[in-house]
């Protein structure tokens, strides 16, 4: 953080205000190295396509009272569909799930459990697992239920890598209203599957509709991966081991994260920031989501590139609504809301750094693009122009 300027107007006169050729230079070369991105693939949610066969949990063994592991009647549903897939039901119930052996998800399935359906991990002293995993398939949806992680009764006391639902290297996938809460790492990862000769990213994956609460890690982590839609949900109380924000994309060394859209989403409460974002992604878009009482930033990009901020409204944050640091470039931060945030630092009694309490540039950021947002400072706005 202490890479930030102190002084918020001379950051962005600095930023905006550079002699003509060098600006000339930089806007030159940004456009001579700037990626050429698909236009709104984000309209068309995933088509996926599921068989006509559904199978309930119950009729291969399920239980569902809290105690029985249910882990094999799951898997046993799943694997008892035909080849062109259909749906896995889990009605109302508390169904144990031994996440050591996960429920692994078919091509063309989809698993359908009812609001009052709660799937638990059993607890385990693993660094890693997965209640469940969709992994090297397509066409998949999770539909609706509870997932819940072992974090409070957790037997190990290292890894951060307990996911709820880890999608890696799949194709065409939603997960929707599907509330998860207590895992030992993340509630949601989206990644690629990585051998020693190749890469599969994960493509055209949808997350809507879903609550990913009090995780130990993570609402949500992106890794390497593409076309991913993340509209309408709730990353909130992210707490334990960091970054404990609520999203986190941070492929960096690992490969490529590009065209993700993240949009109408409410991030809370988390004990760093509401988004962090890393190296390595390119066409990051975040559109009209809340950015509210984390005690981190809002969302803070760190050496990342290509990104667009619009009509988003961070406030009450412990730091900046939006900072961007280190070498990140090529960022668009329009038309957002940015009030009373830096509530660790700027109160009645301390207003020393009101000025830049809202939004915090880097010196050694660049291309960064500054218009049209409202601030706590009204001053802020036409230093920002």
């Amino acid at each position: 953080m202490n890479t930030f300027v102190q002084n918020r107007k001379s950051a962005i006169v600095r930023s905006l205000k550079k002699p003509l050729a060098l600006a000339l230079t930089a806007a030159a070369l940004s456009l001579a190295a700037a990626p050429s991105f698909a236009a709104d693939w984000w309209t068309t949610m995933p088509a996926t396509v599921t068989g006509a066969t559904t199978i309930n949990v119950r009729t291969m063994g399920a239980l569902g009272d809290g105690v029985h592991d249910d882990t094999a009647a799951f898997q046993a549903a799943v694997n008892a569909l035909p080849a062109d897939g259909g749906t896995v039901y889990a009605g109302a119930g508390h169904y144990m799930i031994n996440a050591l052996k996960p429920i692994q998800m078919r091509s063309h399935t989809r698993l359908l459990m009812a609001g009052s359906a709660t799937l638990e991990v059993i607890p385990n002293s693993a660094s890693r697992y997965w209640l469940i995993k969709v992994w090297n398939v397509n066409n998949v949806r999770i539909v609706g239920g509870n997932l819940v992680g072992d974090r409070v009764k957790h037997m190990g006391t290292t890894g951060e890598w307990g996911y709820g639902i880890n999608v890696s290297g799949s194709q065409n996938v939603v997960v929707k209203q599907v509330k998860l809460s207590n895992f030992w790492g993340d509630g949601i990862l989206i990644g690629a599957i990585t051998t020693s000769r190749s890469q599969v990213l994960s493509d055209y994956v949808t997350v809507t509709g879903v609550t990913s609460s009090n995780n130990r890690r993570q609402g949500i982590t992106i890794a390497p991966s593409k076309h991913v839609y993340i509209v309408g949900n709730t990353f909130k109380n992210s707490i334990g081991t960091l970054p404990e924000s609520g999203m986190d994309i941070e492929p960096q060394t690992e490969g490529p994260v590009s065209a993700v859209r993240v949009e109408n989403n409410v991030f809370s409460g988390n004990n760093g920031n509401g988004i962090e974002l890393h190296s390595n992604i390119s066409d990051i878009t975040f559109a009209n989501n809340t950015l509210t009482g984390n005690r981190g930033f809002g969302a803070l990009a760190i050496n990342s590139n290509y990104l667009t901020f619009i009509g988003n409204n961070a406030n009450n944050n412990g730091l900046a609504g939006i900072g961007v640091s280190g070498t990140t470039n090529n960022v668009s931060i329009t038309g957002n809301t940015l009030k009373a945030n830096s509530t660790r630092f700027v109160s009645p009694t301390n207003t020393k750094s009101a000025l830049n309490r809202d939004l915090q540039l880097g010196a050694t950021t660049y291309a960064i693009s500054v218009s049209g947002n409202f601030y706590s400072n009204p001053n802020l706005d036409t230093y920002a122009q």
